[in-house]
């Protein structure tokens, strides 16, 4: 239904939630119903639930499902729009290593993912390590305003 996200971020956002990632997803079962998932900070998390649960009758959904025992990884760099294979490098190294992946969202620049908080250290290891990242070299790292 248009206007179903806009009026559970409303509420997400007037109970100081601040949401840092976004997917949703038309069920597979023909129901009318969309799953919308999002992460926010462990602190912020009764807070909002509470609040989603004070609006469900204007919301008007099925159930709320809270995992507090996740964590995030993103791989960011400008090169992604110009390198081929690097999601495919990226989920070939987490596969390899048993680590499986509950959320993906991308950007032009980024990929983020979220898996169970135990895995969070092996998956950071991995992709280090897929992408050479985990080398004894000195990193040089140039920036600058953009000006």
């Amino acid at each position: 239904v248009p206007g179903k996200a806009a009026s559970i971020f409303k509420v997400v956002a007037q109970a100081k939630g601040n949401v840092d990632m976004i997917v949703q997803n038309v069920s597979t079962i023909e129901t009318g119903r969309t799953d919308i998932s999002f992460t926010l900070p462990k602190e912020d998390a009764a807070r909002v639930i509470q609040a989603l649960q004070d609006a469900r009758d204007e919301l008007e959904f099925e159930a709320i499902h809270h995992d507090d025992q996740i964590g995030k990884i993103a791989l960011v760099g400008g090169g992604m729009r110009t390198n081929v294979g690097v999601s495919a490098t990226f989920f070939k190294a987490l596969s390899d290593n048993g680590i499986n992946l509950e959320m993906i969202s991308t950007s032009e620049i980024r990929i983020s993912v979220v898996t169970r908080a135990d895995q969070v250290a092996d998956a950071v290891r991995v992709i280090h390590s897929a992408f050479g990242l985990d080398a004894d070299d000195e990193a040089v790292i140039y920036a600058g305003t953009g000006r």
